[in-house]
């Protein structure tokens, strides 16, 4: 089944690709299948990779697709454009699966959980610079898929922003809203004034989000 989804990414991508640079998205999941497979190396012990990293993995190379629109912002205008938000909303579908998977192969850890988070992070940065280049925001979208990063970068001068974080509900909830609001934003029938209004909406919910979260680091550093 997961060899079926990559050869039908690939056929999907073949076509939607003709006569476009098609280099940058294999090197793009390349980089990143490399980086898991260097981490797989130091830290995974389980005799298996399991369906659901495998999983997990294809929606990495799902998420590589979307160079192909931030390199060419015309293919999200009209038909290619809807073929963009369904290759985007499929993707957003399977990351719902790698976790039941998991739980139900006994392969449920937090190396998998931090994957899972991780290639989550790409999608929406990807998504988010889409976004941006596709007009449907200003260029103050990208905090919406790069907040992540910016909080992983304050975190070298300010160690205590690193310490473990409890499980909140709440911070799934709003990842999904996060990125299911730039997969909407990517509709070619969402607009401006809409989208910026949406945009601006998921921005408030992560920014309260992340909020939350260093005030109670910051209340026990």
């Amino acid at each position: 089944m997961l060899a079926g989804g990559f050869a039908a990414a690939l056929l999907f991508g073949a076509e939607l690709l003709a006569g476009v640079r098609m280099l940058t998205p294999v090197l793009g999941f390349g980089l990143g299948a490399g980086v898991v497979a260097l981490c797989l190396q130091r830290h995974w012990r389980a005799p298996r990779l399991g369906y659901a990293n495998a999983l997990t993995l294809g929606r990495l190379a799902l998420a590589a697709l979307m160079l192909v629109p931030l390199l060419r912002p015309e293919l999200t205008e009209g038909r290619t454009g809807w073929a963009i938000f369904a290759l985007a909303l499929g993707t957003l579908a399977l990351d719902g699966l790698d976790g039941p998977l998991a739980r139900r192969a006994g392969l449920a850890g937090p190396w998998g959980a931090r994957f899972d988070m991780e290639v989550d992070a790409v999608f929406a940065l990807l998504l988010s610079a889409v976004v941006w280049q596709s007009g449907a925001a200003g260029p103050w979208v990208l905090l919406l898929g790069g907040m992540r990063y910016l909080f992983v970068l304050a975190s070298y001068p300010l160690p205590w922003l690193a310490a473990p974080l409890p499980q909140r509900f709440r911070r799934k909830l709003v990842c999904v809203i996060q990125i299911g609001a730039l997969v909407v934003l990517l509709a070619p029938v969402v607009m401006p004034p809409v989208s910026v209004v949406l945009a601006l909406i998921a921005l408030a919910l992560l920014t309260w989000s992340f909020a939350a979260d260093v005030l109670w680091l910051a209340r026990r550093r």
